[in-house]
């Protein structure tokens, strides 16, 4: 390797791998902010919400990687013609297609490992990151009674607390309560109602060391009690009004314990194969299968609808006659012809009947509904395959942006010939931008199926990558594409030319 491409692949890795932290920081960002409220209410540890930032960093890396290609590729060959180092190269002999042959293998091995992460990587940081997610925002919030409000979330207690006072984190005896009242439900039926109620002056709450049971220490309460015999209550009548009124009885207490099992609360992991049916969850291969197993179904379902539909109809179908050569001695075909004698056998036929029309409707609106039904689901399945063939292609589309970011990247550095994060922060954003908007205008053009799948896929490379070409082009020449200077003598010729000053006689 000559020292040429030592200088430039140095300048290179630096602001590249800056470039995709920064981009992933950003994206994770993004992702607290939408969740934020699911995050603080529950009690996760802090490896669960590791794994959750790993498996979502990874999935914002084919995302970042075109943009810390063209970020560090601009800021590389910026800072070379900021400082006339490409000028002594061109002065030696050194070409920019030369110059720029590193960090073209650089590109290509980029866009190699972003197919490569994109088809084994990202369908499994997809799986495993979107089944966590979906686990914490299903899980209850962490335990937390206020004053005043009853608390439902535990099963079978509604729990009202008119103080609570907090105690130190160190203490072992929990937060104080004062004026509790704690009524248990009968969770072998909802008929059954309240039997139980437990009122108290004060007491204590904690869990328990191992966090699977929640401990009310209660203290100069009583506790309320409604008895049945053999799961009915039993009453007894009281009056000629016919009122009833249950078993019932009073326990008072100076100190009464009271454990609940917080089996309900934490996070529970789903079985992940559930979320395998997303297109986001599958590698090339298995996209391939599956967009073939759904064609072969659309065609089959539509092909088999005409057939379906003869039962919404009362008359028998039969196949029209073909004209087929026959010999001079056999049978001639009998072919009905529509004439005058089909008025004679209606009218020999009598009056309609007066339910016929309302027959005909019933059948027309049965088969509208049925027709209706199948559209909606032909249509609802080919928009199925619209979306696993638009993923398959951004398999590829992905990896070939950071090559098409590559080289306008360069070709604006050795344009421009500005370095830093001043300028070429600016012009990277611009054209990252540009590329997202295309990318998300194609793919709903395509899963609407207003344009070709792969047409929609490819759009926004379609479009950059000449823009790409014609500014290597304007490097390759030395243009002064960005030179204000050059537009201003332009237009002081083009002015010249034809609005010329008027002469004074």
């Amino acid at each position: 390797m000559k020292k040429i491409d030592k200088l430039i692949l140095g300048s290179f890795w630096g602001p590249f791998f800056l470039t995709l932290g920064v981009v992933i920081f950003i994206f994770l960002m993004r992702l607290l902010m939408s969740y934020i409220d699911e995050f603080v209410s529950k009690d996760l540890d802090l490896a669960t919400f590791g794994r959750l930032l790993f498996y979502f960093s990874l999935l914002t890396i084919p995302t970042a990687l075109p943009l810390a290609v063209l970020l560090s590729s601009l800021m590389t060959f910026g800072n070379l013609g900021e400082f006339f180092e490409l000028t002594a190269l061109k002065s030696a002999g050194i070409s920019l297609t030369r110059a720029m042959q590193p960090l073209l293998v650089v590109a290509v091995a980029i866009s190699a490992f972003s197919f490569w992460f994109n088809n084994k990587v990202s369908p499994w940081a997809n799986l495993k990151g979107y089944s966590l997610l979906y686990d914490i925002k299903t899980a209850k919030a962490t335990l937390n009674l206020k004053e005043g409000i009853f608390y439902n979330d535990l099963p079978g207690y509604s729990i009202k607390v008119d103080q609570k006072i907090k105690t130190n984190k160190e203490s072992k005896n929990g937060d104080l309560l004062k004026g509790l009242i704690i009524y248990k439900h009968n969770t072998n039926g909802v008929d059954q109602g309240n039997r139980e109620v437990i009122l108290a002056d004060s007491g204590r709450m904690y869990t328990s060391p191992d966090r699977a049971y929640l401990v009310f220490e209660l203290f100069n309460g009583n506790d309320y009690q409604e008895y049945a015999d053999n799961g009915a209550v039993s009453f007894a009548s009281s009056g000629p009004s016919g009122q009833k009124s249950g078993q019932f009885m009073r326990n008072s207490f100076r100190d009464y314990r009271l454990v609940i099992s917080l089996e309900s609360f934490g996070l529970k992991r789903t079985d992940e194969n559930q979320f395998e049916y997303h297109e986001f969850m599958k590698d090339l291969s298995q996209l391939n299968q599956l967009t073939d197993s759904l064609s072969r179904d659309f065609r089959t379902t539509g092909l088999s609808v005409a057939s379906t539909s003869r039962q919404y109809y009362n008359y028998q179908f039969k196949p029209a006659p073909v004209p087929t050569v026959q010999a001079a001695t056999g049978p001639k075909p009998v072919v009905v012809k529509d004439g005058p004698w089909v008025d004679k056998v209606l009218k020999k036929a009598g009056p309609p009947r007066p339910d016929m029309a309302q027959m005909a409707l019933s059948q027309a609106q049965n088969m509208l509904s049925y027709a209706t039904s199948n559209v909606t689901y032909l249509n609802e399945k080919e928009k199925n395959i619209w979306r696993y063939q638009l993923e398959s292609q951004h398999k590829f589309t992905q990896s070939v942006s950071v090559f098409v970011m590559f080289l306008i990247g360069a070709s604006m550095g050795a344009i421009i010939k500005k370095g830093g994060f001043g300028v070429p922060v600016l012009i990277a954003i611009i054209f990252f931008i540009f590329l997202y908007v295309l990318t998300i205008v194609g793919d709903k053009y395509a899963k609407d199926g207003l344009i070709w799948v792969p047409a929609g896929a490819w759009m926004a490379n379609l479009v950059l990558f000449p823009i790409g070409l014609f500014l290597m082009q304007r490097a390759r020449h030395d243009s002064r594409l960005f030179d204000k200077d050059v537009y201003i003598i332009a237009w002081n010729r083009f002015r010249a030319r034809w609005f010329p000053a008027k002469t004074v006689s």
